[in-house]
């Protein structure tokens, strides 16, 4: 059971059954399924006072944000348990021979960890690479997922599932950013 677990799962697997989640989740809690929420939740349950808040996280964080919090910590105490009873998965079973080899072309050669250390290693948070990809995309996403009010999770599962317009649109323009920065910047940071 352990292996299965502890395998990729195809998609045709793994897709269904995240898919389930939403309506299991609106049936059971009357909850959608996101997570760019739970910051703001975390950041206005801050001990900070109110008057050092912006009037973003001046709100009563406790009426709606206390099942986002145990979700976010749901999540956490999932996965370390995952990595306690599994271990770290191999990141040769990850990534596709395709994707090794696009990221090779670019650079990139160690496979050995879940991320690449070219890219998100702390000596590369230094270089003006590491800095745009970790500090600007990361503020960016941030930034993004607020802005059209939600995140990917929340828009391409929850949105697209109750068949909202302005999902599909954040989805479309999610993907369209993600080979912008695929196609076009990674090439030139990374060369």
């Amino acid at each position: 059971m352990l292996e299965v677990l502890s395998a990729p799962w195809p998609w045709y697997v793994a897709g269904p059954l995240l898919g389930l989640i939403v309506p299991l989740l609106l049936l059971v809690g009357g909850k959608v399924f996101g997570i760019s929420s739970s910051l703001r939740h975390m950041c206005a349950a801050s001990p900070a006072p109110d008057s050092w808040k912006p009037s973003f996280l001046r709100y009563d964080w406790k009426a709606s944000g206390l099942w986002n919090l145990a979700f976010v910590f749901g999540i956490a105490l999932g996965a370390l348990l995952a990595v306690s009873l599994l271990g770290v998965p191999d990141a040769g079973q990850s990534i596709s021979a395709a994707t090794r080899a696009d990221l090779a072309a670019l650079g990139i050669q160690d496979f050995s960890g879940l991320v690449p250390v070219e890219l998100f290693g702390w000596d590369r948070l230094l270089s003006p690479a590491g800095f745009v990809v970790v500090v600007i995309g990361g503020f960016m996403v941030g930034f993004g997922a607020r802005w059209a009010g939600g995140c990917t999770s929340g828009h391409a599962i929850s949105g697209i599932a109750n068949l909202q317009l302005p999902s599909l649109i954040a989805v479309l323009g999610f993907f369209a950013g993600g080979l912008l920065v695929t196609f076009g910047l990674l090439p030139i940071l990374l060369g």
